[in-house]
């Protein structure tokens, strides 16, 4: 399996980026992890970037069936950390080749864009910095694949 972020914004507003490579390498060691920073142009333009991304996706390589889009979205479904963890084994187990991640710019992501997206889920139910979401997304991408292998990160 193979994780795409898609980022609204850029790669280096955000002091908190080496932290970010460091969770991504670590995550490297279970999938590949990449992630794809858009340059935000204002909320319309942004969200239909963040569209024409997910559409050529589909009708590249990984086709529907071998795609999972989770939108980033405070209206989202809260998870704790091993239901997260349960949500993306689910996702290896059903042979998901691209899980994509959408984490949406300051005005956050389009109604066309949550319903592009297989599930919306929240990571709290308070408002964070985009900039800062990208660094809990790492970490809890990492921590849930400690926890599919039963590791000691999780306690």
């Amino acid at each position: 399996m193979k994780i795409t972020i898609l980022v609204i914004g850029k790669e280096k507003d955000f002091g908190g980026q080496d932290l970010v490579r460091e969770y991504t390498e670590r995550i490297s060691h279970y999938c590949s992890c990449e992630w794809k920073y858009i340059s935000s142009t204002g909320r319309d333009e942004d969200n239909k970037k963040v569209i024409e991304i997910l559409e050529k996706e589909k009708s590249g390589g990984s086709g529907s069936s071998g795609l999972y889009v989770v939108a980033l979205d405070e209206i989202g479904k809260e998870y704790n950390s091993k239901d997260f963890a349960s949500r993306i084994q689910s996702c290896m187990n059903e042979s998901v080749r691209t899980l994509i991640f959408v984490i949406g710019g300051a005005y956050g992501l389009s109604n066309e864009v949550r319903n592009q997206a297989n599930v919306t889920i929240a990571l709290s139910k308070l408002t964070f910095p985009h900039q800062l979401v990208r660094l809990i997304l790492a970490e809890q991408l990492y921590r849930a694949f400690t926890i599919i292998r039963g590791e000691k990160y999780h306690h």
